[in-house]
């Protein structure tokens, strides 16, 4: 069962005040991920942005909440099932080992999204528009270095 963003700020206030405990201004208690940004994080990259690695790495210390929509783990698996990454272990285990730290929580997929990724999407792929409409039906920026998203303006982004 998905935990309202709301709540789950709530719970991280009741821990420590209302911003992140150990981290530097201006990190996100609370965001979604794309697909590109959790897995480079999953993968130890790199290639993650700063602001982006600060917010992963808060959710590690569960001082954070990243939500995963579950059309991130649809595509994780088509991207897995194509050859084009290695997961290193079925994708319920993948996801259950992440989801075991509860910084990290799945995203239902609702009508209400799909009606907003079909009335507002940021480019040609619908993952996109179903991860865009997920950020955006719990209010909270979108961690991703995707342009077209960013110059959509449909949603914040964290990069």
């Amino acid at each position: 069962m998905r935990r309202s963003a709301i709540s789950s700020r709530r719970r991280l206030a009741d821990r420590g005040g209302p911003g992140l405990r150990g981290t530097r201004p201006g990190v996100t208690e609370a965001a979604v991920t794309d697909t590109h940004p959790l897995l480079f994080h999953a993968a130890g990259s790199r290639r993650l942005g700063r602001r982006a690695a600060e917010v992963f790495n808060a959710a590690e210390r569960q001082a954070a909440i990243i939500y995963v929509p579950a059309a991130v783990i649809w595509e994780c698996g088509l991207l897995a099932w194509t050859g084009r990454v290695d997961l290193r272990r079925p994708l319920p285990e993948f996801f259950g080992d992440l989801f075991s730290n509860p910084a990290y929580q799945p995203v239902d997929l609702t009508p209400e999204q799909i009606y907003r990724a079909d009335a507002a999407r940021p480019n040609r792929d619908p993952f996109d528009a179903l991860i865009c409409a997920a950020a955006r039906h719990l209010e909270l920026a979108l961690l991703t270095r995707d342009g077209d998203i960013r110059q959509s303006g449909l949603v914040r982004v964290i990069w």
